[in-house]
């Protein structure tokens, strides 16, 4: 069965400290390794042109401003996730992951996520040294 954006809101909202939400974001902070912490965000999209009833969600976290980091070696160590890849939007470096609503279950939303957040997690680490993000 697909999941739709109001189902993926309760099961975030059961399971996470949600400090943001609006028609089509949730934000909330993940607690990663040690005492570190992750600014997540989920966005619900409606691509032009698809048919999707669902539309699809948008996994973000921040990483670090983009003017603070060795963009070719954030590169080089975002080549290696297995899902994902980095942006950079307003001057800030971010590691995202898209899905269709359609083809998931809320269970298949975890694993995506999860990857997602220690990804941006540990790039922070890597390149940073700092937990700003």
């Amino acid at each position: 069965m697909a999941t739709t954006w109001l189902d993926l809101i309760g099961y975030v909202r059961v399971r996470y400290e949600i400090f943001q939400q609006t028609d089509r974001t949730l934000r909330f902070h993940l607690p990663t390794e040690g005492d570190r912490t992750q600014r997540v965000a989920v966005h619900h999209l409606d691509p032009e042109g698809t048919s999707d009833e669902s539309g699809w969600i948008m996994i973000e976290s921040a990483i670090a401003k983009a003017d603070d980091v060795d963009l070719r070696r954030l590169l080089e160590l975002a080549g290696k996730s297995v899902v994902g890849g980095v942006v950079i939007a307003d001057g800030v470096a971010l590691f995202r992951h898209s899905a269709s609503l359609s083809d998931m279950s809320l269970g298949g939303f975890d694993q995506p996520f999860q990857l997602v957040v220690k990804g941006a997690d540990a790039l922070e680490h890597e390149l940073t040294g700092e937990d700003r993000f």
